[in-house]
């Protein structure tokens, strides 16, 4: 008989709803039934493509000894954390706290009231049967002992609440980057890219950030190390040569063995990456990505609506990336008489064998190295490989496929529709843009609420309000969506989703941004994210949303509140720049002479093309084909002419009808 949770719309819950372990999901139900029973609750989360959460499923959930002790002594809660973070945050929090470390699957166990008591993340089945057996005695035979420990765990996760403060005066100076990077350097990996350690992220942030940085300042060494890491991640494992798109981390230092499961959130990010890098030093290998990596979301995570799904699962056949290797023999048979040119351009050698006779395709070589090899010009080589690709992809179709995670989630559609938007702007391709004005029509329709609210998720069984990444993100992409359209009402309405998130998540008095909207579910602790991980913080992504939008609306009290913010993480930008990234890079926009370019008249959506391309990372674009009341662009507007007035530090140069001119004064004028 299925659990509880054959009533949840979340794959992720929908995997577990035929064990044998009575699972309930999170709700006021449930955990009024904890209340009533007295029981300890186990709060257990994961996401669909989580590898080790499909492990631990097998080993332990699907047992019917240890769901009868689960059952016995426990209410046992199943937790999908890309739909409910702000939980995952709280109780995340607590195993940190108690191991020094988490992950996923993750497993907390909790008084009947919610606070957590003990922890951790994988347990084989022997061990979670002696932890379930040992906290199933503490709690019958000592309470007191479980209520004491509680107590003290929780008095511990709002000692991390408080917020970062700076007493004394900050004065933002270019030396806090430069000691940041400085110290960041000690962790470059020089011949791989990366960090030098693994596993190894992408993180996405990490790089536009040092993008930037080396655009303003010319760190040469820094230069090296973005060139080599885009490089070694886009010829790496971690890549699909076949379908375009990348997996979520390598295993190992080599950028080769990857943890299979695409998400959503990572090639959105990336995307915006290769694009930007592009803009910077257009490598065709870059653009070559992130026309690929756009085409493996449209095909495989965009539904019929323009609305972008979750993730692909690692796991096919119960196997991790089953769906993805190759073993020799049967490259040999599809490919005939081209594998031996095949293999040497995809590493089917001893590089990029996996296990079990398994390979995983990868670079280590640039095509005029192989093609001279094999006696071909490059362009002869290209249409070879192309021709491989075709018919191992047609191949690979008829596999099956991995598991597809159909939630649609506001802050992760945020960030591909902003990429979309940047990757339009760089490379003017009018599809990118269809697909950006689609999805943003998709979150305006389905997402955005009449009194103001976001939500992050709708399906057809219930719909879950938004945090304040859902909302940091979609302002963001419709800030980017009005951009590549100059239609003002996406900038009115990021503007209005900012006023709510400011109203309903920033508390002026600790002045911070709370992840949790104030008139939503009160968990065990208020989380604030203040470092940017995976996916840069939702405050940090606020406070440049706010820095952005004072710009366009001088709105005083939203750049007030992005400075202030900024201020209480100064130290931890120069002491650990990875983790600050997002916050660096509002450092560095806010140190910079504050570029304004104002478009107005007819073809601004042509002229913006022109000039993206050629303009620095911290230029503002304000359009308009009409008169408009948007403070920027107030009282500029000629009938029939195409204006050009650049801007900076509030002082605004000789208007042009020329783009040579308006470029002519952004590079005069210092960036």
């Amino acid at each position: 008989m299925p659990n509880n949770l054959i009533k949840e719309s979340s794959p992720y819950l929908q995997q577990h709803a035929n064990n044998p372990v009575n699972w309930y999901a999170w709700n006021e139900e449930t955990l009024a039934i904890a209340e009533k029973e007295n029981k300890l609750i186990l709060v257990s989360i994961g996401y669909s493509a989580c590898h080790w959460c499909h492990v631990m499923e097998h080993e332990s959930f699907e047992s019917e000894e240890v769901a009868e002790i689960m059952n016995k002594h426990f209410i046992n809660i199943k937790v999908d954390r890309e739909e409910r973070p702000d939980i995952d945050m709280v109780y995340m929090g607590a195993v940190q706290l108690m191991t020094g470390h988490g992950g996923w699957p993750l497993n907390c166990f909790a008084l009947p009231d919610g606070r957590p008591i003990y922890g951790g993340t994988y347990f084989p089945k022997h061990q979670w049967i002696n932890v379930l057996n040992n906290l199933a005695d503490l709690y019958k035979n000592d309470p007191k002992k479980a209520y004491d420990y509680a107590i003290h765990l929780t008095d511990g996760m709002e000692k991390l609440e408080i917020p970062k403060t700076n007493e004394e005066s900050v004065v933002f100076s270019i030396e806090s980057l430069r000691k940041s990077v400085s110290k960041w350097k000690h962790t470059f990996d020089y011949e791989m890219g990366g960090p030098n350690k693994a596993p190894k992220f992408p993180l996405p942030n990490n790089y536009l950030f040092l993008l930037n940085y080396n655009y303003f300042e010319n760190d040469p060494q820094v230069k090296k190390q973005i060139d080599l890491t885009l490089t070694k991640m886009a010829w790496g494992g971690i890549y699909d040569h076949l379908d375009g798109g990348f997996a979520r981390y390598s295993t190992d230092t080599l950028w080769k063995v990857p943890h299979f499961e695409k998400m959503l959130y990572d090639n959105a990010q990336l995307i915006s990456l290769y694009t930007q890098a592009y803009k910077q030093t257009p490598i065709e290998l870059y653009k070559k990505v992130v026309y690929e990596t756009i085409h493996f979301v449209e095909r495989e995570l965009m539904n019929s609506e323009f609305g972008f799904y979750s993730a692909l699962d690692a796991d096919s056949e119960g196997v991790e990336g089953k769906y993805y290797v190759w073993q020799k023999e049967e490259l040999q048979h599809l490919l005939g008489n081209d594998f031996e040119i095949f293999s040497d351009y995809y590493c089917v050698n001893d590089v990029g064998y996996w296990e079990d006779e398994n390979y995983i395709l990868m670079r280590d070589a640039e095509d005029s190295v192989v093609a001279f090899k094999h006696g071909l010009m490059v362009h002869e080589l290209e249409y070879k490989i192309n021709a491989c690709k075709k018919i191992l992809l047609n191949v690979r179709d008829q596999r099956i496929r991995p598991g597809l995670d159909n939630k649609v989630i506001a802050s992760w559609n945020g960030l591909m529709c902003k990429s979309l938007t940047e990757a339009y702007l760089e490379f003017g391709e009018e599809k990118f843009k269809d697909l950006a004005i689609g999805n943003a029509d998709y979150l305006l329709n389905k997402y955005c609420q009449q009194n103001g609210k976001l939500l992050r998720i709708v399906n057809d069984k219930s719909s879950i309000s938004g945090f304040l990444e859902d909302y940091a993100f979609v302002i963001d992409a419709f800030t980017g969506v009005y951009l590549i359209t100059a239609n003002e009402s996406w900038l009115l309405k990021a503007n209005d989703l900012a006023n709510y998130a400011v109203r309903n998540f920033y508390d002026k008095t600790k002045n911070t941004f709370f992840f949790t909207d104030a008139s939503e579910e009160k968990l065990v602790v208020r989380k604030a994210e203040w470092s940017d991980n995976v996916i840069p913080a939702s405050s940090s992504q606020m406070a440049i949303n706010l820095r952005t939008l004072s710009i366009y609306f001088d709105n005083h009290e939203f750049h007030a509140i992005a400075e202030s913010l900024l201020a209480s993480v100064i130290m931890e930008i120069e002491n650990y720049g990875p983790g600050y990234s997002n916050w660096a890079i509002l450092l560095q926009y806010i140190l910079k002479p504050q570029t304004e370019i104002v478009i107005v008249g007819k073809g601004v959506n042509e002229k913006i093309l022109k000039l993206y391309k050629q303009t620095p990372p911290n230029v503002i674009f304000a359009l308009s084909g009409k008169e408009s009341d948007l403070p920027l662009v107030k009282n500029r507007f000629v009938e029939g002419k195409t204006t050009f007035y650049v801007c900076k530090n509030n002082s605004c140069l000789l208007p042009t009808e020329s783009e040579e001119e308006a470029l002519k004064q952004i590079e005069e004028g210092g960036t």
